[in-house]
């Protein structure tokens, strides 16, 4: 059997193996599970409401970000720079939108698809780019905001460090396997 096959294999596997382990456990143990999901349940939709305003915040300033036009500007300032690390300049409002959004994020990495053919190397890059980073200010936004951690200094810092290291590295690999 090729790796291929066995790995397709584990994958449909892998999640109901998990589920009836959990609840296997849980009876072995005798807990209620269907309680214990419905409190579950009450404590997120408690957290939900929570981060509303959180979540209204990020959302508005990613929607003036991208509609003033401050990430496309930032992207036309330097084009020979950015050819010469092997950056396309339409790749550039995914390295600054994904640090704030996965779903602007999404939506930048859909136009720069619409926008070249599938199999470019800007196309890749965005592709690498987009699995190499995180939505830091939304993590930290909804996650610190739903515990009520007022100071998260470092872990924008660390954050944004990862961000940049994630970007860097998509380029090499971008770089290395596709150029």
């Amino acid at each position: 059997m090729a790796i291929k096959e066995i790995l397709n294999i584990i994958s449909v596997w892998a999640l109901p193996s998990v589920i009836l382990i959990i609840l296997t456990v849980a009876m072995v143990r005798k807990v209620p599970v269907y309680e214990s999901f419905i409190d579950g349940a009450k404590d997120g939709a408690k957290v939900c409401l929570n981060i509303i305003p959180y979540l209204v915040g990020i959302i508005v300033a990613i929607s003036m970000l991208r509609a003033s036009g401050a990430v496309d500007f930032l992207a036309g300032l330097c084009p020979e720079f950015l050819n010469k690390i092997g950056m396309s300049a339409d790749v550039v409002p995914l390295a600054f939108v994904r640090s704030l959004s996965g779903s602007a994020a999404l939506g930048v990495f859909s136009d720069i698809i619409a926008n070249n053919d599938i199999n470019s190397y800007t196309s890749k890059l965005a592709a690498i780019m987009l699995g190499s980073s995180e939505t830091t200010f939304y993590v930290l936004t909804v996650y610190f905001g739903a515990v009520g951690i007022k100071k998260y200094r470092y872990a924008i810092l660390t954050g944004v460090f990862a961000d940049f290291t994630g970007i860097v590295m998509a380029i090499i690999v971008a770089r290395f396997f596709f150029a």
